[in-house]
């Protein structure tokens, strides 16, 4: 069962905006830019991680793909080529951890887990670099409440007490 966040369990407060949303009908490629994705309960409508428990909603900073940039050089990474499904940038030095909430319009999100194991050969981006940031830095998420997300909305970030940075 998700926990939903109350006042007393709040550690910060951090401002989010989602730079580009995207999705994929297949798992393991690249995922496409959109205008717009509609997340349900089960997660982004059209996508191939849509029902998959704690993974319903993938996300990476901006910041990590643009320091995966400068590291290795390689200019023409769209959003969506590490397979997330909300590139966000957060305002502030808030490094996400399992249990932040996230709330952007009607939506809100409960990060369930950092990083996933990377798919290797068949991952185009660790194909072309040997190296890949999903593992480290990739973020899935739950959905706690549905609605539309687009790029340009803006929302926040809420940690719990607990968490340690």
């Amino acid at each position: 069962m998700l926990h939903v966040l109350n006042e007393r369990d709040i550690r910060t407060l951090e401002k989010v905006t989602v730079v580009a949303v995207s999705l994929s009908a297949v798992k393991g490629v690249p995922k496409t830019p959109v205008e717009s994705i509609r997340i349900s309960s089960a997660g982004i409508e059209g996508d191939a991680h849509a029902g998959t428990p704690g993974r319903n909603v993938s996300l990476l900073d901006y910041e990590v793909v643009k320091r995966f940039i400068s590291e290795t050089g390689i200019e023409n990474i769209g959003h969506g080529a590490f397979g997330e499904n909300l590139t966000v940038k957060i305002n502030g030095a808030h490094r996400l951890s399992a249990g932040d909430e996230i709330k952007i319009g009607d939506v809100r999100l409960i990060v369930t887990r950092i990083g996933k194991e990377c798919h290797g050969k068949s991952c185009s981006i660790f194909r072309r670099t040997g190296q890949c940031v999903m593992p480290a830095d990739g973020v899935f998420c739950s959905v706690v409440s549905c609605g539309e997300l687009s790029a340009g909305m803006t929302g926040t970030i809420r940690a719990v007490k607990s968490h340690r940075r």
